[in-house]
C-alpha cells in the first residue's frame, strides 16, 4: 500500500489526548496542508485560528452546552449526558476554520482543508478529531464574543473544528458499509 493511502487508512477519530502541546513546527506543518488545499476558483475562503488557550475552550465549551441543552433531549448527542464531557474532548490544541460566508463553496473548501489537516496530522504522529458541534457557540448570545476572540476575519464564520494533539486512546477502524457504494456504467 502506499504511503497515502496508509496514512487514510490509519486515520480515526482520537477522543483522548495527552496534555503535550504541539511544537511549532507540528502547528506549521498542519497549517501549511491546510494552505495546501484545493478551493473553487483558488478563493481560499478559509481562515486558521490555533487556539490552546484553555480557558477559551472551557468558556466555548459552555457555550456549546448552553444551546444543546435547549434542544430537545432525543435530537441531542447522548454525549451530553455525561456531566463529563467536553466538546473537545481537553485537546491541547484546537484549530477552528472560519470561512467566508459570501463564498458560495465555503463549506465544502473548509471540509477539504480540514481533512488535509487530518491526514498531515496522522502523517506525523498526532490523532485528532473533527468537531461540528462547536457551531452552537456561535449561536449564543456570547457569539459575537467568540468570533472576535478566535480572531474571525469579520467577513467569516464558524465552518468546522479540529481537536489535534498526541492520542491518548486506540480506536479500531470503523466497518465499511458496502450498501454505500453504486455503479453506473
Amino acid at each position: 500500500m502506499n504511503q497515502v493511502l496508509s496514512v487514510i487508512s490509519s486515520r480515526r477519530s482520537h477522543r483522548a489526548y495527552k496534555q503535550d502541546q504541539l511544537t511549532q513546527e507540528q502547528i506549521d506543518i498542519l497549517l501549511k496542508a491546510g494552505m495546501d488545499s484545493p478551493s473553487a476558483v483558488n478563493r481560499q475562503p478559509w481562515h486558521f485560528t490555533v487556539v490552546q488557550n484553555q480557558e477559551l475552550l472551557d468558556e466555548l465549551n459552555r457555550a456549546v452546552w448552553e444551546e444543546t441543552m435547549k434542544q430537545n433531549p432525543e435530537g441531542r448527542s447522548g454525549r451530553f449526558n455525561d456531566p463529563d464531557f467536553h466538546v473537545f474532548y481537553h485537546a491541547p490544541t484546537v484549530i477552528f476554520i472560519s470561512a467566508d460566508r459570501d463564498n458560495y463553496w465555503y463549506h465544502m473548501d473548509s471540509g477539504i482543508a480540514c481533512q488535509n489537516i487530518c491526514l498531515a496530522a496522522e502523517s506525523i504522529g498526532l490523532g485528532t478529531v473533527i468537531l461540528g458541534m462547536p457551531r452552537a457557540a456561535f449561536q449564543n448570545e456570547k457569539a459575537e464574543e467568540f468570533r472576535k476572540a478566535l480572531l474571525f476575519p469579520e467577513t467569516h464564520d464558524f465552518t468546522i473544528a479540529i481537536a489535534v494533539g498526541i492520542p491518548d486512546d486506540n480506536k479500531p477502524a470503523h466497518l465499511h458499509a458496502k450498501d454505500r457504494i453504486s455503479y453506473v456504467r
